[in-house]
C-alpha cells in the first residue's frame, strides 16, 4: 500500500512539474547591428509572447520577411539566441534601406495611363515605385491585365539590379496566361429571368472578353431593376476551352399599390362624385419585363387626373420596345384634355435609350355660356415626337438612379375652328446625386418644358406644383407655357431604410395667356421611410411667389406611399 502512495505522489509532482514548464510563455525580442527606430518597430507589428519555441521561431521569420518587404532587402537573420530559459533574441543584420525603386516594363504591357494608378514618376521604359507599395501596387496592375481577358495574369519583379549609387533596379514580369472569352451566360435562382434584359439592359453579350469588374457593375445594373435582386456576385468557370459565367438572381414583388378612395354626392347636381386617389404599378408578372401603370387623383370639385400607361420592352428578344400611354386631365367644369401618346424605343447601350413616337391631344370646352376674353376652346393637337434618356444606376436600396438625362421635343400643329397653328414642346429632365460618403448626398435636379406657339390656349398649358414637381403649392394648380424648376435637397441616410433631407426648390414661369412671368420659390423638411408596407415619404413646404411675404398658411403637407405586393 506504501508502494503505490509513493507511485501516485511522484506521478502527481512529475504532472504539476511538466505542465507548470508547458505552461511558461516565451518572449521574443530583436535587435541588430544598428539601433532600430521605434516607427520601424511599429511597423513590424511582432508578436512578444509565445505558448512554444516553434511558434517563436515562425515570428521571427514573419519579422524578416517584413523587413525585406519595408526596404531592407539585404536584411538577414543571423541568430536566434536564446538569453535564458524563457527569453529569445533575434540577431538581424539591416542593412540599407531602399526607399523606392525603379522598375522596367514594355509598352506592350502596359501604357503610360495604367500605370498612373500606382506611379507618380514614369517614362517610356520605367516607373518608380515606393518600396512598401510593391505588393499593392502588383495588384493593381494585376487587376487591370484581368479587366482585359487575361483572368489568370501573374506579375513579379525579377532581374534586381543595383548601380554604384545604390539605386535599385528590377524588371516587372509579366505572364498573362491565355485570354478569356465568354461563352455561355447561366442564370441561376431566376430561372425565368427576361434574358433580353441581360443582353441590352445590363449589356452582358456572348463572345465577349472576360471582365471580372465589369460583370460586377453589370450585375449591379441588373440589381437597380427593381423586380429582381442579386443574391451574391456573378462567378465564372473556367474550362480547359470555355468559359461560363453565372448571375445569381432572385425575383422580387415590385408591384406598387397606393390609394384612397371616397364617394360623395354633388349638392348641385346630385349626381354621385369620386374623390381620393389611386397608384397602381404592375411590374414584370408575365416574366417578360412589361410594365402597367394606373394613376387617378380627384378632389371632388375642381381637378381629376386620370393616366393609363403600358410598357412592352425588347419585343422579338431586339433592342426595340413599344409603350403606350393615356392621359385625361378634367378642371371643374372649365375643360378636359386627353392626351393619347404611342413611342417605339431603341436601347443604345445599357444606359442609353432613344425613342421616336406620336403625341395627340384632345380638348373640350365645357362651359355652357362663352365668357369673352376666355382662352378655353376646342382644339386638336397633332405631334411627332423623338428623344433620348441617359440612365446611370447605383447600388442603393433607397436611390437606386443615380443620374438621369432626358430630352423630349415634338413637332406639330392644333387645328380649332377650322384653322391651324405649327407648334413645338419640348422637355428635359435633368438630375443627380452627389455622394459625399455613405450617409451624406446632395440631390439636385432641373425640369424644364416649353411651347413655341403664336398663341396660346390656357387648355393646352403645361401645368406643375406638388410633391413631383415644385413643392409647397397644390397638385397642378399652376399653367404655364415656359417654366423650369430646381429642386435640390441635401440628404442624411441613418440606414438602409430610414433617411431625412432639407428642401429648397426655385422656380421660374411664365404664362402667355395672361401674360404673366413670376418666380416661384420653397423651403421645407422631408423625411423618408421604407417599412414593410413600402416606401413612406412626408414633405412639409412652404411655397412663395415673387414679392409675396412670407407666411405658414402657403405650408403644405405632401404625403406619398408606395407599398409594394
Amino acid at each position: 500500500m506504501k508502494k503505490f502512495l509513493y507511485i501516485f505522489t511522484y506521478l502527481n509532482i512529475y504532472t504539476c512539474f511538466f505542465f507548470g514548464i508547458k505552461a511558461q510563455e516565451l518572449t521574443f525580442s530583436i535587435k541588430a547591428e544598428k539601433p532600430i527606430s521605434q516607427g520601424t518597430k511599429d511597423s513590424l507589428r511582432m508578436k512578444t509572447s509565445f505558448a512554444d519555441f516553434n511558434a517563436l521561431k515562425k515570428e521571427a521569420d514573419t519579422v524578416f520577411l517584413k523587413l525585406q518587404r519595408m526596404g531592407f532587402i539585404e536584411s538577414e537573420l543571423v541568430q536566434l539566441q536564446k538569453e535564458n530559459d524563457s527569453s529569445y533574441v533575434a540577431d538581424f543584420y539591416l542593412g540599407k534601406k531602399y526607399s523606392e525603386i525603379k522598375v522596367f516594363y514594355s509598352k506592350d504591357d502596359f501604357s503610360k495611363k495604367e500605370l498612373q494608378r500606382v506611379a507618380h514618376e514614369i517614362t517610356d521604359t520605367y516607373f518608380t515605385l515606393p518600396f512598401e507599395t510593391i505588393p499593392t501596387s502588383l495588384r493593381k496592375l494585376t487587376a487591370i491585365r484581368n479587366q482585359k481577358g487575361n483572368a489568370f495574369a501573374r506579375l513579379r519583379l525579377t532581374e534586381f539590379e543595383k548601380d554604384q549609387d545604390d539605386r535599385l533596379y528590377a524588371t516587372l514580369f509579366v505572364n498573362n496566361g491565355n485570354i478569356r472569352i465568354v461563352d455561355s451566360i447561366a442564370v441561376k435562382g431566376y430561372e425565368k429571368f427576361p434574358r433580353s434584359f441581360l443582353k441590352y439592359y445590363a449589356g452582358i453579350k456572348k463572345d465577349e472578353i472576360f471582365n471580372q469588374k465589369k460583370l460586377v457593375e453589370q450585375n449591379e445594373n441588373l440589381n437597380s431593376l427593381g423586380f429582381v435582386s442579386a443574391i451574391k456576385p456573378p462567378e465564372a468557370l473556367f474550362r480547359k476551352d470555355s468559359t461560363t459565367v453565372y448571375f445569381y438572381l432572385e425575383k422580387q414583388n415590385n408591384n406598387l399599390f397606393d390609394g384612397i378612395l371616397g364617394f360623395a354626392t354633388d349638392e348641385d347636381t346630385q349626381k354621385l362624385t369620386f374623390n381620393g386617389y389611386l397608384n397602381l404599378e404592375l411590374n414584370n408578372n408575365l416574366n417578360y419585363g412589361e410594365q402597367l401603370l394606373l394613376n387617378y387623383k380627384a378632389d371632388g370639385k375642381e381637378q381629376v387626373n386620370f393616366r393609363a400607361k403600358i410598357t412592352m420592352p425588347y419585343l422579338l428578344k431586339t433592342p426595340f420596345g413599344l409603350s403606350g400611354e393615356l392621359k385625361i386631365f378634367k378642371r371643374d367644369s372649365t375643360f378636359i384634355t386627353t392626351e393619347q401618346q404611342v413611342r417605339a424605343t431603341y436601347q443604345i447601350n445599357p444606359k442609353s435609350t432613344t425613342f421616336i413616337g406620336y403625341k395627340g391631344y384632345d380638348s373640350s370646352n365645357l362651359l355652357d355660356v362663352a365668357v369673352a376674353g376666355n382662352p378655353i376652346e376646342d382644339f386638336k393637337s397633332k405631334f411627332f415626337i423623338a428623344g433620348a434618356t441617359y440612365l446611370k444606376p447605383q447600388n442603393k436600396k433607397l436611390f437606386p438612379i443615380k443620374s438621369i438625362i432626358s430630352f423630349d421635343g415634338g413637332i406639330g400643329s392644333r387645328k380649332k375652328e377650322g384653322s391651324s397653328e405649327d407648334q413645338v414642346r419640348a422637355e428635359s429632365l435633368i438630375n443627380n446625386i452627389f455622394n459625399l460618403n455613405y450617409k451624406n448626398s446632395i440631390f439636385v435636379q432641373n425640369t424644364t418644358s416649353v411651347l413655341f406657339s403664336d398663341s396660346y390656349l390656357a387648355n393646352e398649358l403645361f401645368r406643375f406644383g406638388g410633391i413631383n414637381s415644385i413643392r409647397g403649392f397644390n397638385e397642378n394648380s399652376i399653367d404655364a407655357s415656359l417654366y423650369s424648376i430646381i429642386n435640390t435637397e441635401y440628404r442624411y441616410q441613418f440606414n438602409e431604410g430610414v433617411y431625412i433631407h432639407s428642401i429648397i426648390d426655385l422656380g421660374y414661369f411664365e404664362n402667355e395667356t395672361i401674360s404673366l412671368k413670376q418666380n416661384l420659390y420653397s423651403f421645407g423638411l422631408g423625411l423618408g421611410l421604407n417599412t414593410k408596407a413600402g416606401l413612406f415619404r412626408f414633405n412639409v413646404a412652404n411655397g412663395n411667389t415673387q414679392n409675396q411675404n412670407f407666411s405658414f398658411s402657403n405650408t403644405k403637407i405632401h404625403i406619398s406611399v408606395s407599398s409594394k405586393f
